[in-house]
C-alpha cells in the first residue's frame, strides 16, 4: 500500500521506535513529524511502515501535577503565570491543555523558532509571565562534526539567543524560570544563556509535554520551596538525559482561608 500524506508510520531502520504523521511527499521522500516527541525527519518511502488506528493515549497526558502536590485541605492557592513561545502550534495547544487541566494560567504564542528572539522582549513585557518555555523543533546534525558548534544544531542557536533577549529584560533566575530548547538541543549553551532548564543532556529527543511538566511542577510547588531536582527530571519522559536545569524554587504563593 503506497504511503500517502496524512498517514501514520515508523521507520524499519530505526526499528520502529517512534510513531510519525507524514506531513509532505516529494520525489519519492516523506516528511515526517513526531506524534509524542518534538521530531520533524524525512525517509525514503520503502522505508516506512503505516500504523493503524493511531491514537494518542500517552500516560504522560494524564499526569495530574495539582493533584500530587496540592493539599486537599482549606489552603488557597495562587500558582504564578506562564508563557510558552512554541514553534509548533499542535504541540503548542496539547501542551496548554496539559496546563488547563493542573489548574494554571497560562498564554500560548506560536512562532516560528528564528524570529523568537526578535519579539520575545515585547511579549514579556506585555504578558510579564512568570515562567518562560521556548521550545519548539531542533536537531544535532551529528554528520557536521562537533557537539559543542551552535551551527551544527536546526535550532539551537535561536533558542540561545532567545534566552539572552530574555535575560535582558529580566536577568534574576529567581523572578523569572526560563525552560528552554527541543529535541537534541545544546543544552549547555542553552545553560549559559540563562535557562533555569533546558535539552538535551544527552542529545536525545524529548517528549512533547517534557517542557511543561518542568513549568507545571514548579507553578505548583510553594513559594521559597526547593525543587528536588532529581525527582522532577524523573517526571519527564527521558529523565535527565533529556532534559536538566539547575535547582530553583517554586512560585506558587499558599494562603489560608478559603
Amino acid at each position: 500500500m503506497a504511503i500517502k500524506k496524512g498517514d501514520y508510520v515508523t521507520r524499519n531502520s530505526y526499528h520502529n521506535d517512534t510513531v510519525f504523521k507524514v506531513i509532505n511527499i516529494h520525489d519519492g521522500k516523506c516528511y515526517l513529524k513526531g506524534m509524542e516527541v518534538r521530531l520533524y525527519a524525512d525517509s525514503p518511502e520503502d522505508d516506512l511502515e503505516l500504523v493503524d488506528n493511531f491514537t494518542i493515549e500517552d500516560n504522560i497526558d494524564d499526569l495530574d501535577i495539582k493533584e500530587e502536590l496540592l493539599s486537599r485541605a482549606d489552603f488557597f492557592y495562587l500558582p504564578p503565570r506562564i508563557m510558552q513561545i512554541d514553534g509548533d502550534s499542535e504541540y503548542m495547544e496539547r501542551c496548554l491543555k496539559f496546563y488547563k487541566k493542573n489548574g494554571i494560567m497560562a498564554i500560548g504564542k506560536k512562532i516560528s523558532e528564528k524570529h523568537i528572539a526578535e519579539q520575545i522582549k515585547g511579549l514579556l513585557l506585555e504578558y510579564k509571565p512568570d515562567i518562560l518555555v521556548i521550545t519548539g523543533h531542533d536537531a544535532y546534525y551529528a554528520k557536521k562534526g562537533n557537539i559543542e558548534d551552535l551551527a551544527n544544531y536546526k535550532n539551537s542557536e535561536n533558542f540561545v539567543k532567545a534566552v539572552r533577549e530574555a535575560r535582558k529584560v529580566e536577568k534574576s533566575h529567581e523572578k523569572l524560570v526560563i525552560i528552554a530548547g527541543a529535541c537534541q538541543s545544546n543544552y549547555e549553551e542553552l545553560i549559559k544563556a540563562g535557562a533555569n532548564f533546558a535539552s538535551s543532556p544527552k542529545r536525545v529527543n524529548i517528549h512533547a509535554l517534557d517542557p511543561a511538566i518542568i513549568a507545571s511542577t514548579i507553578a505548583l510547588t510553594e513559594r521559597n520551596k526547593e525543587i528536588d531536582l532529581v525527582e522532577l527530571l524523573n517526571k519527564t519522559k527521558y529523565k535527565e538525559e533529556g532534559m536538566g536545569g539547575i535547582i530553583c524554587n517554586g512560585l506558587m504563593y499558599v494562603g489560608y482561608p478559603r
